[in-house]
């Protein structure tokens, strides 16, 4: 009896250990997972769209405003209460995309985003606009501002000449990287956003998408001012080369590259080839090159790698990997097919970089931040990204360019009131199936770049108004004619 009472009594105390141990487990687990929130996940937790009391404290600061490059305002607000202030996007649904919106039911999107702690007087470090907001009344805090790069009347003009189609106009400026305008159709307008958000979610057209950033298409004949560049620095003598185009590249029995409407262009030098845009000439080019030649180029151009930038998100561009038997599509590849994709972004890149003498500046959209009396908090350097083709080559492609608009496939772009220089692409997807997507890339003026372009307007290739057209109305708008 004694010995049975002893068991049970052991019995009891194991079981006490093992709830005890299991409770330290426990415990421990959850201390373990307390400071790793506190430590790793605190800002993630903190700054979410879906943290309510982060919104009602950051409401409490009048949200800073942002200027276009000279200054002009494209968002104004006000305190509506303590904890509620209005919002307005000035241009509407033609800045929506680069601009994104903010909103407390919705969000945060584009620069309202991505400079949040700026705008909401919350930017890390900036100790003495925090004491200063702290002895302030409530209704006299107010956030930085953000001073973009844009200019308004070159983002109008861009929006205007992108019309009703479906694509995206983005222009830099070559010589610093400074993103002059970026507009994106289908839009939307951010001071509608809790009218339309049921509709605008659901919509295939994807009106939320960048396309300028974050759309990727087959570059089609744009990309021959990247296979022309390859071709000039790894090819001696190609400058001066004639060739014989009869109208197309027989692979096999089945599979061919024809020119546009099969046209023949005879014997025809690399300047005569890419101003006439012979697909012959290209894809010929292509396969003597092979693939890793043509993809070394394209990755100097920042195909398949993240294109640095302090202020955007940007889509990478893809050059493919084929064996040396693959001639058809080494072929294709070179007139910017068959698995290549490109971002607008990354082919006004293309030709910003050829318009600077071959060096790539990264590109960014804000310039500084200010304070609410207009001293500057911080500033965006200008960077160089490197030379990524000699000067030499890129001279060489600018007369080339010049020479497709005063003779070439783009004189429908060409203008009285400056010498604009660039590439017409037409561009097959969905395996040819559809209507071809319309590109020109290009700059301006052509002896003094200031400005470096790309176009897209998807299934624009047999419309009657290309993106050639398109770049010559936005050009028009903002040069005169």
């Amino acid at each position: 009896m004694r010995n049975s009472r002893k068991k049970n009594g052991d019995d009891i105390l194991s079981n006490i250990k093992v709830v005890l141990i299991v409770f330290l487990v426990l415990f421990i687990g959850l201390i373990s997972y307390i400071n790793y929130v506190y430590v790793f996940k605190s800002d993630e937790y903190r700054d979410s769209t879906f943290n309510k009391r982060h919104d009602a404290e950051r409401s409490k600061v009048l949200r800073g405003t942002i200027f276009d490059r000279n200054l002009e305002p494209l968002t104004k607000g006000e305190k509506t209460g303590e904890f509620e202030q209005s919002r307005e996007y000035v241009y509407g649904e033609k800045f929506a995309h680069v601009l994104g919106y903010y909103d407390t039911v919705y969000g945060l999107s584009g620069l309202e985003k991505r400079f949040d702690k700026a705008l909401s007087g919350r930017e890390q470090g900036n100790i003495k606009n925090s004491i200063k907001n702290y002895f302030k009344k409530e209704e006299e805090k107010i956030g930085d501002s953000v001073v973009t790069t844009l200019d308004a009347n070159l983002q109008v003009s861009a929006f205007n000449a992108l019309g009703e189609n479906k694509g995206a106009i983005i222009a830099l400026n070559p010589k610093n990287g400074e993103v002059l305008a970026m507009v994106s159709k289908p839009t939307f307008n951010p001071n509608n956003l809790h009218d339309q958000w049921e509709a605008l979610s659901k919509d295939e057209e994807t009106p939320f998408l960048n396309r300028a950033t974050a759309g990727l298409y087959a570059p089609g004949s744009t990309f021959k001012t990247v296979t022309a560049a390859a071709a000039i620095e790894n090819m001696n003598g190609v400058t001066e080369r004639i060739f014989e185009d009869n109208g197309v590249i027989n692979f096999n029995e089945t599979a061919s590259l024809e020119n546009d409407s099969g046209v023949a262009h005879g014997s025809i030098n690399l300047e005569q080839a890419f101003t006439v845009s012979s697909n012959v000439v290209f894809g010929t080019l292509s396969m003597e090159m092979g693939n890793s030649t043509l993809k070394e180029m394209a990755e100097k151009f920042y195909f398949n790698k993240e294109i640095p930038s302090s202020t955007l998100i940007l889509e990478d561009s893809q050059f493919p990997t084929y064996k040396k038997y693959e001639v058809g599509n080494i072929a294709q590849s070179g007139i910017g097919q068959s698995g290549v994709l490109a971002s607008p972004m990354e082919m006004a890149l293309v030709a910003s970089t050829i318009a600077n003498n071959g060096v790539m500046m990264e590109p960014n959209v804000v310039q500084k931040i200010v304070d609410s009396k207009g001293d500057t908090v911080s500033e965006i350097e200008s960077k160089e990204i490197g030379q990524i083709v000699q000067p030499n080559t890129a001279e060489i492609i600018k007369k080339y360019m010049r020479n497709v608009v005063t003779s070439g496939t783009a004189t429908n772009a060409n203008l009285w009131s400056v010498e604009v220089a660039g590439k017409t692409g037409t561009a097959d997807h969905d395996s040819g199936d559809k209507i071809p997507h319309s590109w020109f890339i290009g700059f301006a003026p052509y002896e003094n770049p200031e400005i470096a372009f790309a176009i897209i307007l998807e299934e624009g290739g047999n419309s009657y108004r290309n993106a050639a057209d398109a770049a010559k109305e936005f050009l028009s708008g903002y040069y005169g004619n």
